[in-house]
């Protein structure tokens, strides 16, 4: 259930040469193997690139396929844990780009940062980091497929599947609930694991709420990080006045580490 006024939309595309959305279960032997769509916790990751607080959580409504699916796969040399190189084949996705429709909410389990729920702060601040192309790099899926984000308007365009009424990808990753984003008892203090099963009708794939997924699995525990504005988070009105003088937050205002990013991009 949404816990804000407005509904706080955002609409993004997002594009890229190569893009890997890596399947679980093609993993286990070192290779990887892309889906053929993007997952809930790549675009998430993406949106927090663009603009994050731990003050709230981005929700993705729906993901638009604009260009055919195609794939191509490459020799990668991954450097081994004991030193020297292996061979694996990894298989990308190519030529991608996407239309992303999402929405923010306040981060429940954040009751410390509930002086920081602006909602037009929060809001106008991430529609002009879209328009900057995102405070912090873009890639699609893994490091080494870089992206690229700017507006669009979700709908508008021809997209390669527009035709298509139906395209299932069966049972898919939808990403991982952190102990910062718990929705329930089961889901404190833990890292959960979220799947669901992918349709693609004319072109669009709408996800579930994390808390409406057909499967979740308990990876491990995790406790909450804790926040505190004037301690490691700064109120959204500073960070706004220091967006709009120089563009982007002063080094000196405490912002997502590159850690706390990586971790979202799966």
């Amino acid at each position: 259930m949404k816990n804000t006024e407005h509904e706080n939309l955002v609409e993004f595309q997002v594009s890229g040469d190569y893009a890997l959305f890596s399947d679980p279960i093609m993993r286990v032997g070192g290779e990887k193997c892309t889906y053929q769509v993007p997952t809930y916790e790549a675009l998430k990751g993406v949106l927090s690139s663009v603009y994050w607080k731990p003050t709230l959580t981005w929700i993705i409504d729906a993901v638009r396929v604009m260009n055919p699916i195609q794939m191509e796969t490459k020799g990668i040399r991954p450097i081994k844990y004991g030193g020297g190189n292996d061979l694996s084949y990894y298989t990308y996705l190519k030529n991608c780009r996407y239309q992303v429709r999402a929405h923010f909410e306040w981060n429940e389990n954040r009751p410390e940062l509930i002086a920081d729920r602006n909602e037009n702060k929060h809001h106008e601040i991430a529609k002009r980091m879209i328009r900057k192309g995102g405070r912090r790099d873009i890639f699609l899926g893994c490091r080494e497929c870089q992206g690229y984000v700017e507006p669009c308007v979700f709908g508008e365009g021809t997209g390669a599947y527009d035709e298509v009424p139906e395209l299932s990808f069966g049972l898919m990753y939808h990403g991982i609930t952190y102990a910062d984003e718990a929705y329930s008892e089961e889901t404190k203090n833990a890292l959960t694991v979220r799947f669901f099963h992918a349709v693609m009708k004319k072109g669009v794939v709408e996800f579930p709420r994390p808390q409406d997924c057909d499967y979740t699995r308990r990876a491990g525990t995790m406790a909450v990080k804790p926040f505190g504005l004037g301690r490691n988070q700064c109120p959204a009105a500073l960070l706004e006045e220091e967006v709009e003088k120089n563009g982007h937050p002063a080094n000196g205002l405490p912002h997502l580490s590159n850690a706390e990013s990586d971790r979202r991009h799966f």
